[in-house]
């Protein structure tokens, strides 16, 4: 619906990638654009990412705002060159004469029993890359307010959609226009006793373990979706931890170097004498995603949090 509406008011807005046209998407997110605005706006490519991103780049040079689609989230290491060296820079090689504002989109994370290099996380490694914004929603509302914010930036965007939730959570979204701002997180719900921060298909099992510790333990956790990556919004990540003095980070993406490491090394950096107990991450093993098999015990579950935060909330 975002995608829709935006190039509705934007004529500039052009959408290509691997089978988005008549197909509309791997995941049907393109459904029906290519008949409503033609194969001018809305067109195929040959299964090549590093092409996909060298066409970004024509394309945002010349004034248009590209929207390209990556089918899968292990298929973008081979557009990371051009990502890297020529969408991120362009604003700081060329002095602010070009920009490359559009937004990179695809699916990405575990939970669909998918195979291997389907089931990444690579938030970090776009985190880490100056001159990108990183935008993750968590459910339909914030996918559409985000996306629309993210066609409306004059930076290049990646938007990474959660792919175990684009058939749930089922919920009511406006059809009228509206933004949700890039770079704000939310607090979801509102607690005392200690912080669960997370993002992405994790708010899931995060909001579970909040309902739990507070049905079975009277525990009030404060519980917020970060929203976008880049720039992290440590603003409200330090009001809530000093306000409970306790810090749960969830992510699925491998543990160490990622974007909990970097929301930890903050808090202790800015906050530490908030802090009543020592930090907590619950993420992905430093390993390879593993198959359908195993999935379940890689990806953070409502238990493994429960565990880290009855731990916190003990000390």
């Amino acid at each position: 619906m975002a995608l829709r509406q935006e190039m509705e008011r934007n004529s500039k807005i052009v959408v290509f990638g691997e089978d988005v046209g008549k197909n509309g998407g791997v995941f049907q997110v393109t459904r029906g654009l290519q008949d409503e605005f033609g194969p001018d706006r809305v067109f195929d490519t040959p299964l090549a990412e590093a092409a996909i991103a060298g066409i970004f780049v024509g394309l945002a040079a010349g004034g248009m705002v590209p929207v390209a689609e990556f089918q899968f989230d292990g298929f973008v290491p081979s557009a990371y060159d051009q990502i890297f060296g020529h969408i991120a820079r362009m604003r700081n090689r060329t002095r602010g004469r070009y920009t490359t504002a559009g937004v990179i989109r695809f699916p990405y994370g575990a939970g669909i029993r998918a195979p291997e290099q389907h089931s990444d996380s690579p938030e970090a490694y776009f985190g880490h890359t100056p001159g990108l914004k990183v935008v993750i929603p968590s459910n339909p509302y914030d996918a559409k307010g985000l996306l629309a914010s993210a066609l409306r930036e004059p930076n290049p965007v990646i938007f990474m959609e959660p792919k175990r939730l684009y058939d749930s959570p089922k919920m009511e979204v406006p059809e009228e226009e509206y933004t949700i701002p890039i770079g704000k997180a939310k607090v979801v719900r509102e607690g005392s006793a200690l912080t669960l921060v997370a993002y992405g298909a994790m708010m899931v099992p995060t909001m579970q373990a909040a309902e739990q510790l507070r049905s079975a333990n009277s525990i009030e956790a404060e519980v917020i979706d970060l929203r976008t990556i880049a720039p992290l919004d440590f603003e409200t990540i330090l009001a809530s931890v000093k306000k409970t003095g306790k810090l749960v980070v969830v992510h699925e993406a491998p543990r160490s170097f990622g974007v909990g490491a970097e929301i930890v090394a903050t808090v202790v950096d800015k906050a530490l004498d908030y802090l009543r107990a020592p930090v907590r991450r619950v993420a992905g093993f430093d390993t390879v995603v593993p198959l359908a098999k195993m999935e379940d015990y890689y990806v953070p579950s409502k238990e493994r949090i429960l565990k880290a935060a009855l731990e916190l909330a003990s000390y």
